[in-house]
């Protein structure tokens, strides 16, 4: 077990010598918690973001059963995989700046409650449109929770204690991404698609009871906004950012359709059982969790980040070109290579904003947040093209498909600004390894 409480506590005594110990305030001004309901707090958030990611991909193994029930192609289903994308993409920028102004811990919470209620009532969908609305507002939830919640596990540390648990939290993403292919691939089969959903929907939902009942009420707490005359964001019209959000469109579409769509074409072109499929599905996502760390250990101590950004998609975009071509082992092995060059990207990615010398240390997290929400958005008409091409040419083509526009996006990269000698805001508190 990780011990993830910090020291925060000051003994105060009294006038008679009493030992009563109080809590102060942590090095970076938010309240201080015991450290008991610190560790308490930082398992129940790492649980979340197992949750939230599990639902994120379950849909993945219940698509060729969700196209009979409907009578729906793989055009149509693109557009229901492409949904979640633009709900995550939308909301990403506004996400940070409602738990700025009404703070973390209620925004998060509030964001992964929707994402299970959508999730549940998804088994319920009368329709296929109606499916893809309830997909559409998970997305909403999804991005509702993504950046607060980080910002809400850091804010239970103070600075140099929050590696760990940030850390771990981010690295949670892959584990539940994992969980929820192969756990939907097995799930299918026994209760149903509607019924795989709703175990998915109805997990989160309990954990974000538990959540709100259990996390205390002062982490995440919203600061009082400056007066004054307010200005735009540096980072919203900050050159780096855009290139960065735009050259990994097409990566981060290609990333989530393969998540998605993997195990029905392990199951319809290459006759693989739905769980053989959804283990290889897995391969595809959790290997990422051992590229994040050392995508960003040289990240920060080498400064060709344009070069590893390069290296890294051009190695993710051959490995899937091979896809159509893999036998079971061999698509196991691209697997595993390919999800850890695209944990390396995006660790790279994060570490990137804290050494542009004319960005705001406090606009780091807005920075981010645009670029996931340009990627999401952007990656959601790739997945929804890849569904298409599947339908009209067949998962030959489609695969094609993916790593050309992986490629096409990246020629962004020129307009990135070269990166300074140091970072300018000090080392980031965490290192991400997945999507949002």
């Amino acid at each position: 077990m990780f011990d993830f409480a910090p020291a925060r506590r000051r003994v105060a005594r009294d006038g008679a010598g009493s030992g009563a110990v109080t809590l102060s305030e942590n090095e970076s001004g938010s309240p201080a918690i015991d450290p008991r309901q610190v560790t308490r707090a930082t398992w129940i958030l790492i649980a979340l973001r197992v949750g939230y990611a599990y639902n994120w991909f379950d849909t993945g193994p219940a698509l060729p059963a969700i196209g009979s029930t409907f009578s729906v192609g793989a055009a149509e289903l693109g557009v229901l995989v492409a949904a979640f994308l633009v709900g995550a993409g939308l909301l990403q920028v506004p996400a940070g700046m409602l738990a700025r102004r009404y703070g973390a811990r209620g925004v998060s919470i509030a964001g992964v409650a929707l994402l299970a209620v959508a999730g549940s009532a998804s088994a319920a969908a009368p329709t296929f449109d109606a499916l893809v609305a309830l997909r559409l507002a998970a997305g909403f939830g999804a991005a509702l929770f993504f950046s607060p919640a980080i910002g809400l596990v850091a804010s239970l540390y103070p600075p140099g204690k929050r590696g760990l648990p940030v850390g771990t939290f981010s690295s949670a993403f892959s584990g539940g991404a994992a969980l929820g292919i192969v756990a939907s691939a097995v799930l299918v089969p026994v209760i149903g698609w509607r019924g795989a959903l709703l175990v998915g929907g109805v997990g989160l939902g309990v954990l974000s009871l538990i959540a709100w009942l259990a996390i205390p009420r002062a982490a995440g707490r919203a600061k009082p906004l400056p007066s004054g005359r307010r200005t735009w964001p540096v980072a919203l019209r900050y050159r780096g950012v855009w290139a960065i959000g735009l050259a990994f469109v097409g990566t981060e579409g290609a990333a989530f359709a393969t998540g998605q769509f993997i195990v029905p074409f392990g199951e319809a072109v290459r006759g693989w059982s739905i769980l053989l499929a959804g283990v290889v599905g897995m391969m595809f996502v959790f290997p990422s969790v051992f590229g994040g760390p050392v995508g960003g250990w040289v990240a920060e101590r080498h400064r060709n980040h344009r070069t590893q950004f390069v290296v890294a998609t051009l190695t993710a975009a051959g490995l899937l070109a091979l896809v159509p071509f893999a036998g079971l082992a061999a698509a196991i092995a691209l697997g595993i290579v390919f999800s850890f060059a695209y944990g390396a990207i995006y660790a790279i990615m994060y570490v990137l904003p804290h050494f542009w010398r004319d960005l705001p240390a406090e606009e780091v997290p807005v920075a981010i947040g645009l670029f996931n929400s340009i990627q999401l958005s952007g990656g959601a008409a790739i997945s929804f093209l890849f569904g298409w091409v599947v339908g009209a040419y067949g998962y030959g083509v489609a695969w094609a498909f993916l790593p050309l526009a992986m490629l096409a996006t990246l020629l962004v990269l020129f307009a990135l600004p070269p990166t300074p000698a140091a970072p300018a805001v000090g080392p980031p508190f965490a290192v991400d390894v997945g999507p949002p």
